[in-house]
């Protein structure tokens, strides 16, 4: 440690509220990195575990005169290394602004602090008779400041859309240390550039957001249940195309095959014994009979796709279920073996022909891929599954990894849909993004932080 990272850790202690700035290596353990177990990570200087936004302002000002890097980090549930921290760095820890600060039911939106978990700020606005719509599969645990970080999508966003649709306004603190406002409360507002939308997606790259207005939306109908078994993940993936060429508002289209269901039945016994390769899960929540005539179409399009079976959930628990199993699905594999997880998006049309080039990535490297998907949207994950202690089977993993985002992308897909680029990703997004693009994006970043000091060697 030099001495001036030492002066600066002695500085931060100094300044902010005891037990806010962590130095003990292993209080500082689990800061280190998200759960991208393949990104690298290295120490960090201290992690500051800041309780409010003047706490950040200051420390991130400290870190900007002393010119040490600093990695923002939420709950740590990222899966692209994006909080990973680097070599003498600053780890800033928002997992303790957990407050809502504010609900107002006639304006249609909520101020909440970052560390809020997502499904807790749906809870909160839920007794107003509010709902916020974007849900990652770890809303049970991943938190508002990380969702914001990487756009976040999830389940509902084939009907509502993602974070960013839904971002009124931030508070963040600058590279230079300055706090400040943007965006609006409004419900229509064009006055100068839509910072908020640049900001949302950035990964801790621009600033460091400190809170957020979000907007709300009506508590919708209840759902009803759609399931489909299919005899493999392209057949299901077919099933997709149709419900979409059809035209069905679902408000959820998701896929997870049998070793997902296996994986997470053996860890939380939920009894999910599925005759089917693959399973295609839709939710309706249009009202009444609509709702009732739409389930019907999505149950003729899975059968017509070829399914073994499709009907609607008369079972309530049973379709809760289900969609629990889609949201269990990462961890429970994780508990079996380390994981490398894919998050590649491509157009619908293309979704079968996608799994069907997974299934032959898994055969040409000799590899286990589980699937789950986002399906209606494009959105697959496919799940790299690699034995412990096998240098051999991680190469080959690595491997598969880097296939699976050259197809994408010849599909005319991304290689990232919510994930965020993070650090595994840098080599995809460089074969997806012409260089004077990338230029474009490096001067914005330059602009906002022009000695580089936000989450360094990050995203972009």
């Amino acid at each position: 440690m030099s001495t001036a990272s030492s002066a600066l850790a002695s500085r931060l202690a100094q300044e902010l509220p005891a037990g806010r700035v962590l130095t003990d290596p292993v209080a500082v353990e689990r800061y280190r990195h998200d759960e991208a177990a393949w990104a690298p990570h290295e120490p960090p200087l201290c992690v500051v575990r800041a309780t409010s936004s003047e706490e950040v302002r200051r420390t991130v000002a400290a870190c900007a005169e002393a010119g040490v890097p600093i990695v923002p980090r939420g709950a740590g549930t990222g899966l692209s290394g994006g909080a990973n921290s680097i070599l003498g760095c600053v780890v800033i820890s928002l997992e303790q602004m957990d407050r809502v600060i504010e609900i107002d039911a006639t304006e249609r939106l909520a101020v909440v602090q970052p560390g809020v978990v997502n499904d807790h700020l749906r809870k909160a606005v839920a007794e107003h008779g509010l709902w916020y719509p974007p849900d990652p599969a770890s809303a049970p645990w991943s938190t508002i400041g990380g969702n914001v970080a990487t756009n976040a999508g999830g389940l509902c966003c084939v009907k509502y859309g993602v974070t960013r649709d839904y971002v009124l306004a931030l508070e963040v603190v600058t590279a230079s240390g300055e706090l400040v406002r943007i965006g609006r409360r409004t419900a229509k507002g064009v006055a100068g550039l839509d910072l908020v939308g640049l900001m949302v997606g950035s990964e801790g790259t621009l600033g460091i957001v400190t809170e957020v207005t979000v907007r709300l939306r009506p508590t919708p109908a209840p759902a009803r249940t759609v399931a489909g078994f299919f005899g493999s993940a392209v057949d299901a993936g077919s099933a997709v195309q149709a419900v979409r060429a059809a035209g069905v508002p679902v408000a959820a289209l998701e896929l997870v095959d049998r070793t997902c269901l296996e994986a997470v039945d053996a860890w939380k016994n939920m009894g999910l014994s599925v005759e089917a390769d693959t399973v295609l899960l839709a939710r309706i929540d249009e009202p009444d009979a609509d709702g009732d005539r739409l389930a019907a179409e999505v149950v003729a399009c899975f059968r017509q796709a070829g399914a073994s079976w499709a009907d609607r959930s008369t079972d309530p628990d049973e379709a809760e279920a289900l969609f629990a199993a889609r949201r269990l699905a990462y961890p429970a594999l994780e508990r079996l073996c380390p994981v490398l997880t894919e998050d590649v998006c491509v157009p619908v049309g293309a979704v079968a022909e996608m799994l069907s080039r997974i299934g032959t990535v898994a055969d040409t490297h000799g590899v286990k891929i589980a699937n789950v998907a986002h399906a209606g949207d494009g959105n697959l994950h496919p799940l790299i599954l690699t034995p412990a202690g096998d240098p051999s089977a991680r190469a080959r993993a690595q491997a598969a990894f880097e296939d699976i985002l050259d197809h994408a992308l010849a599909l005319g897909g991304t290689v990232t849909g919510e994930h965020g680029v993070g650090l595994l990703k840098l080599d995809g997004l460089g074969r997806e993004l012409p260089d004077p693009v990338r230029r474009m994006q490096r001067a914005v970043r330059h602009a906002l932080d022009p000695h580089g000091i936000l989450n360094p060697g990050k995203a972009y």
